[in-house]
């Protein structure tokens, strides 16, 4: 039986504003003149953050040193070394902020809680939908696993044209869950919502829709049917481990439920927390997780994501393992002898010595190279291909970046010097497979890019020459 192409934004509506994205699907790809019209991929733009930096001597190592868990994504990812952020310092305060709001901008903070400009996916995303993103959709997506409270920008990453934060952090995988796929209203519970939330799934409300496209009368074929049905139990998945939902009789158990702090309390008084390296990643990567999953349903095509903020403040533990082989054991508060704030990771990058092994640094930078990996990974999988053959990890642009390049509090222009930057590939618009020295200021890299995504605008004051950085072009 001929069956006709699905909307690659097919839906699955429930109450309340549930929706609920189908996976890509065979059905959706088009042939004859029809595909070579619409085969091009949609344009996306995020950013991704991590906290501290790598410093730029281990940066010359490439995929041999801390870069190594990005080494399987190595073709589709450009790696620029001594990028300059130095036009980002803003006097009297300190690099970690200064760094982390010129990351994505390339411009110093206005004060405490606006950056001095746009984020280049803003920019991106004004130049291709001015008119607004299809219905439906997340405008702007920004999420994290962070700790470090003071000043926005040291973990939000996505900005207006005024400064102002392009869109709430969700920093909770419940609140996350809810923005992604919406809120299940429920008749009656106006009283009880959040316990009624706990007993009943978003699934619930799109079941019909379900049996549909998965039974005899459904456009679908067995193998796009067995997708959806692969697709909707992962979101039950994630809908179960952030809820706590109650589950079948003889279903594994659950993990246990975060008992990670967020808000003031993850911050208090800025001397740090404790935490296990599950409790971090097993956050880490439901957030990741989710924030994939809505790139794949199309729910979102601009946003940003951070893995520990600016200047992050924790007294991490627990075993290191990474390819089969232990890598290290975290103790920030042994290895450093010190309590408090002084007993936190971000200690080692103070006392980043380019002549010495820096073992901890090391492994704390690896292990965050691993934790990024997982995410882009997320987005290059089969369930990712989109109708011109690429994933969408090689059809979006990922910007990951960070606030320095050197650690040490007693030389600014070394701090934000060699900040470390990787691209995707965009729809081919940069090369990848390559790690490069460009030798640029962040506003020229971040202004070619944009100039190659059809915006006619960049960053930066509008006097300030042009500097186009045609190297990482394809």
């Amino acid at each position: 039986m001929k069956r006709s192409p699905l909307s690659r934004r097919s839906v699955l509506r429930g109450i309340g504003s549930a929706a609920i994205g189908l996976p890509f699907l065979e059905e959706m790809m088009l042939t004859s003149a029809a595909a070579a019209a619409q085969s091009a991929a949609p344009v996306r733009a995020f950013n991704v953050f991590f906290g501290l930096g790598i410093p730029a001597p281990l940066q010359t190592e490439g995929y041999d040193g801390v870069l190594e868990p990005l080494k399987p994504l190595a073709d589709k990812l450009l790696i620029m070394r001594n990028v300059d952020q130095v036009r980002c310092d803003e006097k009297g305060i300190n690099a970690h902020f200064d760094g982390a709001s010129g990351a994505f901008t390339a411009e110093p903070p206005h004060g405490e809680a606006k950056s001095g400009g746009p984020s280049i996916d803003q920019v991106i995303r004004k130049a291709n939908y001015p008119d607004g993103l299809p219905p439906g959709m997340v405008p702007t997506l920004v999420g994290g696993t962070f700790f470090r409270r003071s000043r926005i920008s040291r973990y939000v990453h996505s900005y207006n044209d005024d400064g102002t934060v392009a869109a709430t952090m969700q920093e909770r995988p419940r609140d996350l869950f809810e923005r992604v796929f919406g809120t299940l209203r429920l008749a009656g519970s106006n009283d009880d919502v959040k316990k009624q939330r706990l007993k009943r799934s978003i699934l619930d409300s799109v079941v019909e829709q379900y049996k549909f496209y998965t039974g005899p009368n459904s456009p679908l074929g067995s193998a796009s049917k067995s997708r959806v049905t692969d697709h909707l139990d992962r979101i039950r998945e994630f809908e179960q481990r952030a809820f706590e939902m109650e589950r079948p009789e003889g279903s594994p158990p659950l993990p246990d439920r975060s008992q990670l702090l967020h808000g003031g309390q993850a911050d208090p008084g800025g001397e740090g927390i404790d935490i296990t390296l599950k409790q971090l990643t097993d956050e880490w990567r439901l957030m990741a997780d989710l924030y994939a999953t809505a790139i794949q349903m199309d729910r979102t095509r601009f946003g940003s994501i951070t893995f520990l903020a600016a200047g992050e403040r924790i007294r991490l533990t627990g075993d290191y393992e990474y390819g089969g082989r232990k890598v290290f054991s975290f103790n920030d508060r042994k290895h450093l002898n010190a309590t408090g704030s002084k007993g936190c990771s971000h200690e080692y990058w103070h006392r980043f010595n380019p002549d010495k092994k820096n073992e901890e640094l090391r492994a704390h930078a690896h292990m965050k190279m691993r934790e990024i990996a997982w995410f882009l990974s997320r987005l290059d999988s089969k369930d990712c291909l989109e109708a011109n053959g690429r994933t969408i990890l090689d059809n979006s642009l990922i910007t990951i970046s960070t606030e320095s390049g050197d650690g040490r509090h007693n030389d600014v222009k070394r701090e934000l010097s060699g900040v470390f930057h990787a691209m995707t590939g965009a729809s081919g618009r940069l090369k990848t497979g390559q790690i490069m020295d460009v030798g640029s200021e962040g506003i020229d890299v971040y202004n070619t890019v944009i100039e190659s995504m059809g915006g006619k605008t960049g960053l930066g004051p509008k006097e300030r020459e042009k500097r186009r950085v045609d190297a990482i072009l394809a």
